[in-house]
C-alpha cells in the first residue's frame, strides 16, 4: 500500500501587533490569523522586544499612542536596527505624529477606527514590497560598480568618477538616488519607488527632498542641467534615467 504524501508545512508571514487596547489586539489577531498570517499581539515595547528576540518577524503593526515608551520612540529604534516594514496606527487628528512616524522610517499608516480588510490589504502590499526589495537588494549586493555615459559609480566605495577620472563628491542622499537610477535604467520611477530603492543603500531619503537632490545631481553629472541628458522628468509620474548602464560584477 502506498504511503500518503504529506504536504510541506506552509510558511506564513509573521506579523507583530503592538497596541495597548486589548479589543484591537483581539480584533486584528483574529482577522489576520483567519487570512493566512501568523500573528503575535503584545501590549508594550518590552513585550515587543521579547517577541522579536524569540521569533523572526516580517512586519510590525505599531500603535503610536502608547503609555511609557511611545510608538515614535519604538519606530525610531526599530528602524535603526533593521529594515523591517512598519505600519503605524494613529488617531484621525494625529497628523503631526503621522508625519514624524513616516520621517522616522515607518512605511505606511492607518487611522483609527480602521477597516480590518484595509489593514490586511496594506499589510499584504508592504510584505510584497519587502520581498521585491530583498530580491533587488540581493542583485545590487553583487554589483561592484555601474558605468553610464562615461561615468563610473563605484557602489562599494560610494564614489563617482567622470570619463576624465575626476572624482565627484556626492552626499549620502545623492549617492543613494543615483544608485537607484542606475539600478533601474530606462524605467519611469515614481517618488515612492525612488524612496524604496534608495533605502537599499542604507540612506534615508525623504519625499520632500527628492526634487532638490535630483537638481543637485543634475548639476554634477549633466552637461547641461537645464536640458538633462540622463535624469529626465516624466511630468505627473516621476523620473527616468535615460542611459545605457553596464553593471560591473
Amino acid at each position: 500500500m502506498t504511503e500518503p504524501m504529506h504536504a510541506e508545512p506552509q510558511w506564513l508571514p509573521h506579523v507583530l501587533v503592538l497596541d495597548d487596547d486589548e479589543s484591537i489586539r483581539q480584533l486584528v489577531g483574529d482577522y489576520l490569523g483567519a487570512n493566512e498570517l501568523r500573528v503575535t499581539a503584545v501590549a508594550s515595547g518590552r513585550a515587543l522586544d521579547e517577541a522579536m528576540g524569540r521569533d523572526a518577524i516580517d512586519l510590525v503593526v505599531l500603535d503610536l499612542r502608547l503609555p511609557g515608551e511611545d510608538g515614535l520612540q519604538i519606530a525610531r529604534r526599530l528602524r535603526e536596527a533593521s529594515a523591517i516594514p512598519i505600519l503605524m496606527l494613529t488617531g484621525r487628528v494625529d497628523e503631526a505624529d503621522r508625519v514624524m512616524g513616516l520621517e522616522l522610517g515607518a512605511d505606511d499608516y492607518l487611522t483609527k477606527p480602521f477597516s480590518p480588510r484595509e489593514l490586511l490589504a496594506r499589510i499584504r502590499a508592504l510584505l510584497r514590497r519587502a520581498r521585491t526589495q530583498a530580491t533587488v537588494a540581493d542583485a545590487i549586493a553583487r554589483v561592484r560598480a555601474y558605468r553610464f555615459g562615461g561615468w563610473e559609480l563605484n557602489v562599494g566605495l560610494r564614489k563617482l568618477k567622470s570619463a576624465e577620472g575626476r572624482s565627484v563628491d556626492l552626499t549620502n542622499g545623492e549617492f543613494s538616488l543615483l544608485a537607484a537610477f542606475v539600478s533601474a535604467p530606462q524605467r519611469v520611477l515614481s517618488r515612492d519607488q525612488l524612496l524604496d530603492l534608495s533605502r537599499l543603500h542604507n540612506t534615508e531619503v525623504y519625499d520632500r527632498s527628492i526634487d532638490v537632490q535630483i537638481l543637485r545631481l543634475r548639476r554634477k553629472i549633466e552637461p547641461d542641467p537645464a536640458q538633462p541628458r540622463f535624469i529626465k522628468t516624466e511630468r505627473g509620474v516621476g523620473y527616468l534615467f535615460d542611459a545605457e548602464v553596464q553593471a560591473v560584477r
